[in-house]
């Protein structure tokens, strides 16, 4: 790491102090796709709720915005350039910054979503290169390479990581053979620990923070394997191994992606892998060192839409018979579905918001028994795919199609 990047982000620590603070990060505060917001509507007029504003000069892409109190932040793909954008919250553009050559090979364009940590943010690219940026201007603090300076290796479709935060620290998976997870100083960008773990590639995962007592446990997937990191030393503690592809048969493709977050509550952890063992409950030891299962649903195949657990019921996604799926937390069984497309879903103020990939935007109501839709709209402006998980801050409900980026009014 050059000598003026190291003397930059030690100034920027001490003196960015006076700035507001801000913290925000993929799929909500706590990265389990809820959203506390209230006065919310219950319901979408025909043709749903009305647009705010719209833009479409983000350029490619499939990652989500991030918001603060005062700005959003998203990443996107301008002639295999990517750049990390920063708007007002009424869609003026206030800087963009380039982090250098992004994933243009098979659904070209940003993936992961920025992470906001106090005045500096974090982009990890398509290929896997993370760079820090400070917020006010879009300066660049440091940057990464995850091949060069990490030895770090490809996946097929792109690294997918939306970088996660733990005190001084910022996280990485470059799947390298001898470093496959990593932790980096955020103000420096200097190694702290490495985890060489099972030698495997990266499993398109973003990873999730367990808090217990003792120890901060950092969970995320290479691609056969969920591992269990101590976030403090880099110990790997416990590894769940995707088993559903025999290792004679395991090669780039073929069961190795795991895209959803994991989620813990009150000493169990919760994961869909759809191309692995799909729906899991484990339950964690209170020292964080054991995990031990409780129940696997083997028909839950989402990979990529994530899912949200809300009191006993888990809402996710079937990718193959594109329905939405409600589970009972405690048995894993199903007990309520809903024909409305395979897509991503977020929760706030009692309501599911389902984003197929038709491009529908849905308002479900889980209701006591059984999911109700209460308003649907087709998304229209953008290019491609309809991949993107929508965000709600401020009573502002986000949508990322490709080169659009909207913003919709769903206030009562």
């Amino acid at each position: 790491m050059k000598k003026q990047c190291c003397i930059l982000a030690i100034f920027l620590a001490i003196t960015l102090q006076g700035f507001v603070q801000n913290f925000a990060q993929w799929r909500g505060p706590l990265r389990d796709g809820k959203y506390e917001e209230t006065n919310l509507l219950k319901s979408w007029p025909p043709g749903g709720p009305a647009l705010l504003w719209k833009t479409e000069e983000i350029g490619n892409g499939y990652a989500s915005p991030t918001l603060t109190s005062d700005r959003l932040y998203i990443a996107g793909e301008i002639d295999s350039v990517g750049y990390l954008f920063a708007f007002d919250h009424q869609g003026k553009l206030i800087w963009k910054s380039s982090y250098g050559k992004e994933w243009v090979v098979s659904y070209q364009g940003a993936r992961g979503a920025p992470t906001v940590e106090g005045n500096l943010i974090y982009v990890c690219s398509g290929l896997g290169n993370l760079t820090c940026f400070e917020s006010k201007k879009g300066m660049k603090v440091w940057s990464v390479d995850m091949k060069k300076d990490l030895h770090g290796r490809f996946t097929l479709f792109g690294h997918a990581e939306s970088s996660l935060v733990d005190g001084d620290k910022v996280f990485l998976v470059p799947g390298g053979t001898d470093t496959s997870v990593v932790a980096l100083n955020r103000y420096t960008g200097k190694i702290v620990w490495v985890c060489k773990a099972h030698n495997e590639v990266p499993g398109y995962n973003s990873p999730y923070l367990i808090r217990l007592k003792n120890r901060h446990i950092v969970v995320t997937f290479t691609a056969y394997s969920m591992l269990g990191i101590d976030a403090a030393t880099g110990e790997l503690l416990w590894t769940h191994d995707q088993d559903n592809i025999p290792v004679a048969e395991r090669k780039p493709g073929n069961g190795d992606t795991h895209s959803n977050t994991v989620y813990y509550e009150r000493g169990f952890i919760y994961y869909i892998a759809g191309d692995g063992n799909c729906a899991v409950k484990l339950q964690l030891s209170d020292d964080g060192k054991q995990i031990t299962q409780v129940w696997r649903n083997k028909a839950i195949d989402n990979y990529m839409g994530g899912f949200v657990k809300v009191g006993n019921n888990i809402y996710t996604c079937l990718s193959e018979k594109r329905q939405l799926k409600c589970l009972d937390a405690a048995t894993g069984m199903a007990v309520d579905s809903l024909k409305c497309g395979a897509g991503s879903i977020i929760w706030a103020d009692s309501m599911l918001y389902y984003y197929n990939q038709r491009g529908e935007m849905n308002l479900v109501n889980p209701g006591p028994k059984n999911m109700i839709i209460e308003g649907t709209f087709k998304i229209t402006a953008g290019t491609k795919e309809h991949f993107s998980h929508p965000v709600i801050s401020h009573g502002v409900l986000y949508i990322r199609h490709g080169k659009a980026l909207m913003a919709y009014d769903i206030r009562k």
